[in-house]
């Protein structure tokens, strides 16, 4: 088992990483016996996993009470929040509960949410489920939901006091989520470790066959990078805008088609995208951008934009991310493979060009 710490003071927390770790003593320190914790999870991973974490959590002689949503990303919204509060309250929860989010990003997103809103706050604990929250959504404590006019618009920073990353869990999902989880795993690489990205290159196969000594590596290696952002920056002042490579753009996507894409098919489109936007710029090598491209496409990520999405429509979008300031949209752009940088003052024509040499010819 491998551990990583996310040094944040008074909030700092520990990230678990292995196969199997469910059972290693101590897992779910600091929770003891007679503590009350609510599980929530979704209806898929209901039938496939929460048995198993209810029966180590009972265990531990813990006072377990659950929660199923609906999955999906169309149910990441105030609703949800609602339905979820509401339960907590029926069932006589009180500040000393701690909410324990079984899945992927949707799950943790929503659980944090209401983990730091009810009663003013209460712990959590992320056991991510998918290879993009296990690389990326359940690190950092960014929860929030979706709204209508655009993604993640309603939220916090609520650290978790754990991460717990079992990588058994990634034998069963569907090949999309592997897929849509490696879009992060890619971004990663490009924004900050050139090193990585060879390494990705060489041993793509071996990740997408789900081989345990690569996957290990990929995900302590995109923890650690994460890590690296988080502590200088909780909570997104600047250094940890790095992290949106292709997100402003990416975002735009699920927003318009109401969040029935998959967050790492939309971003992968949005690294694309952003690719093209240096390129114009100058600022990034074309053999560097064919060759991200490649990776993207060797992964089978969608790379150019649906014929029925309009130019002004991710403008639409775009003018409402979080990152911008006085009306002024932010990018993230790569100038090199391992380096992005932050830009404020890019031509509205030239994001235009660039969303226009995305779609499919």
């Amino acid at each position: 088992m491998e551990k990583i710490v996310v040094d944040l003071n008074n909030y700092s927390y520990p990230i678990y990483i292995g196969f199997n770790i469910l059972s290693e003593k101590n897992i779910f320190y600091p929770l003891k016996k007679n503590d009350r914790v609510m599980l929530v999870t979704n209806t898929t991973l209901s039938s496939i996993w929460k048995n198993i974490v209810l029966n180590y959590l009972s265990k531990y002689g813990m006072i377990v009470d659950e929660f199923i949503f609906l999955d999906g990303e169309k149910y990441k919204n105030l609703n949800s929040v609602e339905l979820l509060v509401s339960d907590l309250l029926k069932k006589l929860h009180d500040r000393h509960t701690t909410l324990i989010a079984l899945g992927g990003g949707v799950i943790g997103d929503l659980t944090g949410f209401v983990a730091s809103i009810y009663q003013r706050g209460i712990r959590f604990i992320q056991i991510p489920t998918t290879l993009l929250s296990q690389v990326d959504a359940a690190i950092g404590g960014k929860t929030g939901v979706n709204h209508i006019s655009g993604k993640n618009m309603i939220g916090s920073f609520w650290q978790p006091i754990s991460v717990i990353i079992n990588l058994n869990f990634l034998n069963t999902l569907s090949h999309n989520q592997i897929v849509s989880g490696l879009s992060e795993v890619i971004k990663y690489a490009i924004s900050f470790d050139y090193d990585f990205f060879v390494w990705l290159e060489k041993n793509l196969d071996s990740i997408l066959s789900l081989n345990e000594n690569s996957l290990s590596y990929c995900v302590k290696r995109c923890c650690e990078l994460k890590t690296n952002i988080v502590t200088i920056d909780e909570k997104e002042n600047y250094y940890r805008m790095l992290l949106n490579l292709g997100h402003t753009y990416g975002h735009a996507i699920e927003s318009y088609f109401k969040y029935s894409w998959l967050h790492g098919e939309a971003i992968s489109i949005g690294m694309v995208i952003a690719l093209r936007t240096s390129e114009i710029l100058g600022i990034l090598d074309k053999f560097d951008i064919e060759r991200i491209i490649i990776l993207l496409q060797r992964v089978g990520l969608p790379t150019t934009i649906p014929s029925n999405m309009s130019i002004n429509s991710f403008l639409k979008y775009m003018i409402r991310d979080k990152k911008n300031n006085l009306g002024k949209i932010k990018l993230i752009l790569p100038t090199a493979i391992g380096q992005v940088k932050i830009f404020e003052d890019v031509d509205q024509n030239t994001m235009i060009s660039a969303i226009q040499s995305c779609y499919k010819t």
